[in-house]
């Protein structure tokens, strides 16, 4: 479905809320072409028609303005019911920026900070161990040397340093990061109750290699562990904390961890996967992956970290926690695994580009967001004041790239 300008424009006013407004504004007026940005329309339906995707729903705003909101394709394919602009997509990693947030209001109140030991709050993770070669002694491999169920000979030394809550939001810690120490813990697939009972039983499980040696990213347990942390130093469960702290007041009014009956319509039917397990009542509130949401609420998350921490007249945070938050904190970390690469940082739970050209990127050097293994995409550009999303249900990089690379060359000045 390909919308004029006109038509867009009209669309887009749709995304109000109730107790807070994204202001709707043409192209031109914030220094983007319309014309440009209906290129994103136009590759989606390429995507689409080659197969490769089933739908999206993608968002811009810049200066705080939207510019384009838009459904495309099919949110569910058997069925052929149309894409919604208010349709819910599992978000996966997309849930770790939301992380991200909760742990840098705790920084900021005093609570907690980056360089405290997390066995100052979680006692079992005070004494880890390190899963090293046997031969050469003292010798910890990455993700990438490990590979089948039959890990080489291996020894346990002491870790040299304690996990901190800076190791766990920069992915440096070793702990569940696809290396030797994950693979012989056999762990990461277990049931999981609740961050209370699951965390502490992470003391059994040897470092993939010793804290703040190495980057390697832990997709499902080391921001765990900062939830947990959240939970202990405000007395809160975490998915209270993320509520009433995070989604309420940026008015994210269709996130959840447990969809609502009356909502389980809108979910994206995911064309080729098993969903009869999606719509299940969870008790484990992850802060690496489990949120449900929406484009028009990641829009909202992303603005207020492009305004540098406010939205809606509701300040979360400071600019300058923001900027802590989003600054690279991995420069001098080699990279081990599939995640970072040449022209990429981290900051604390947000991927940074930090080198367009190196990372082969659309964005500005400086920007950073997050993304979820189906295909959720959400990041800020502050050097263009632009905040963006997509959505997808099918992990498609060329869709991804079309649509960055469309609001790139949408901007005129």
């Amino acid at each position: 479905m390909r919308l004029g300008a006109s038509a867009v424009l009209g669309a887009v006013s749709a995304i109000s809320v109730c107790g807070g407004e994204l202001p709707v504004a043409e192209a031109e007026s914030v220094g983007m072409f319309t014309e440009r940005l209906q290129r994103i329309d136009v590759a989606m339906q390429r995507h689409i028609d080659a197969g490769k995707i089933q739908g999206a729903v993608t968002a811009v705003a810049r200066r705080g303005k939207v510019v384009h909101f838009e459904a495309h394709g099919l949110m569910d394919v058997e069925a052929e019911r149309p894409m919604a602009k208010d349709a819910i997509f599992i978000m996966m990693s997309s849930t770790k920026a939301v992380l991200g947030v909760a742990a840098m209001m705790m920084i900021e109140e005093g609570l907690i900070r980056p360089s405290d030991p997390v066995g100052n709050y979680i006692p079992e993770l005070a004494d880890m161990q390190v899963a090293a070669l046997k031969e050469p002694a003292d010798v910890d491999i990455g993700p990438l040397q490990v590979k089948g169920k039959n890990p080489p000979a291996h020894r346990l030394v002491p870790a040299k340093t304690p996990i901190t809550i800076h190791h766990l939001l920069t992915h440096t810690s070793g702990l569940m990061s696809g290396g030797l120490g994950a693979v012989v813990s056999g762990r990461g697939k277990e049931e999981r109750g609740t961050l209370a009972s699951y965390i502490p039983t992470l003391a059994e499980v040897p470092l993939d290699f010793q804290p703040g040696s190495r980057r390697a990213y832990s997709g499902t347990t080391g921001l765990d562990v900062v939830a947990r942390i959240i939970e202990i130093v405000s007395g809160m469960p975490f998915n209270e904390f993320v509520q009433t702290r995070i989604l309420d007041p940026l008015e994210m009014n269709d996130t959840h961890y447990n969809v609502p009956p009356s909502k389980a319509a809108r979910r994206v039917v995911i064309h080729g996967r098993d969903m009869s397990g999606a719509g299940g009542v969870t008790t484990y509130f992850s802060g690496s992956f489990g949120l449900s949401s929406t484009a028009k609420d990641y829009l909202h998350f992303q603005q207020m970290l492009t305004n540098g921490g406010e939205l809606f007249g509701r300040r979360l945070l400071s600019p300058r926690t923001v900027a802590l938050m989003t600054s690279n904190h991995v420069a001098n970390v080699p990279v081990a695994g599939r995640k970072g690469g040449p022209g990429r940082g981290a900051g604390y739970a947000v991927g940074i580009v930090t080198d367009p050209i190196a990372a082969d990127s659309r964005r500005s050097a400086g920007a950073f967001g997050s993304g979820g293994a189906f295909g959720t995409i959400s990041w800020s550009d502050p050097v263009e004041e632009i905040a963006a999303v997509i959505m997808l249900q099918q992990p498609y990089g060329l869709a991804i790239y079309d649509f960055e690379n469309a609001v790139r060359q949408a901007i005129i000045d």
